[in-house]
């Protein structure tokens, strides 16, 4: 076991445990920071510590003098985009103060260790960020353009990194991550498409797809995303960074293939569009690529065999 301490905010959520692990078999000591809102201690390896405290939480600067971490993993957020276009100042508590607050934490370590500030990898959005994009795949070059606060949240933090870099020295990596799906996604919100159609498929219950069914996503699966972090917490390097296969999946295909997996005999149910969804977007990950030395490895229908997997064996 290293003498070092990886902190993962969010590591009881979908991606961040997948990370955990990750971690805690490459031998690395792990401290977890998950208000457990939507995260879930199963998920939360046991050879981790777990702190159940909100990032915007007043007490978080002593959690992390105490964990004095050496490398963390931002993860903890407000991931709806329709919620944050119902609840925008929810949603930018959560995903800019509750930063910030981690950011001034981790600052404070200056003043109690002689060690230089932790590496800090951000979890970002390829997804949202660029809004809609008049040509697809989409690279970094590509001017931000959000069209939901959770977007414009997202855009802030990356902003905020760049000023911590230059004026407080924090080595930080922000990754642009496409739809990133798998094992321990929530079913049961209201993002997560791939998991939402799973649960309900299994359980035989109705789909609802909102508008026509040909929007598209680029959807990673988890493993690869992990992996993503992992060699960008290595080289460093501050991005930002697209994390995507560069391929456009709609919605409509994603239900075919899930309804043979899941051997599902409804018909969706088609609403109106939701406020603040961009049609079609794929990530161009050239960068990453060059870079990182990253790539995804996880075939698209691979991974939905063994996310139905997953969920069948929760029910």
């Amino acid at each position: 076991m290293s003498d070092k301490v990886a902190l993962v905010t969010g590591g009881a959520g979908f991606i961040g445990s997948h990370i955990v692990d990750r971690l805690v078999d490459d031998g690395w000591r792990v401290a977890v920071i998950d208000n457990l809102s939507s995260g879930r201690t199963e998920y939360v390896n046991p050879q981790a510590e777990l702190h159940e405290i909100d990032i915007c939480d007043e007490g978080l600067g002593e959690v992390i003098r105490k964990i004095s971490p050496d490398r963390v993993f931002h993860l903890s957020a407000q991931i709806s985009v329709s919620v944050s276009t119902r609840e925008p100042l929810l949603d930018a508590r959560i995903n800019v103060f509750g930063m910030l607050n981690l950011l001034e934490a981790l600052r404070s370590l200056e003043t109690h260790r002689a060690a230089a500030l932790p590496g800090f990898v951000f979890a970002s959005t390829g997804g949202a960020i660029y809004g809609e994009p008049e040509r697809n795949p989409v690279s970094e070059e590509v001017f931000p353009r959000p069209e939901s606060p959770y977007a414009a949240a997202k855009l802030s933090c990356e902003g905020y990194l760049s000023v911590y870099r230059a004026a407080y020295g924090l080595n930080s990596t922000i990754l642009r991550l496409g739809n990133i799906y798998g094992p321990r996604q929530d079913p049961h919100g209201e993002a997560g498409v791939i998991a939402i159609f799973t649960r309900a498929m299994l359980g035989g219950d109705p789909v609802k797809i909102f508008g026509d069914g040909e929007d598209g996503r680029d959807y990673v699966y988890v493993s690869d995303a992990v992996r993503a972090f992992m060699i960008a917490a290595d080289r460093g390097g501050s991005g930002p960074y697209n994390i995507g296969t560069g391929t456009v999946t709609t919605v409509n295909h994603l239900a075919r293939e899930l309804t043979m997996l899941t051997e599902w005999r409804g018909q969706p149910e088609y609403l109106p569009p939701r406020e603040g969804d961009i049609h079609k977007i794929s990530l161009n990950a050239e960068r990453a690529g060059r870079d990182l030395g990253w790539a995804p490895s996880v075939d698209f229908v691979d991974g939905l065999v063994k996310t139905v997997e997953f969920f069948r064996d929760q029910t």
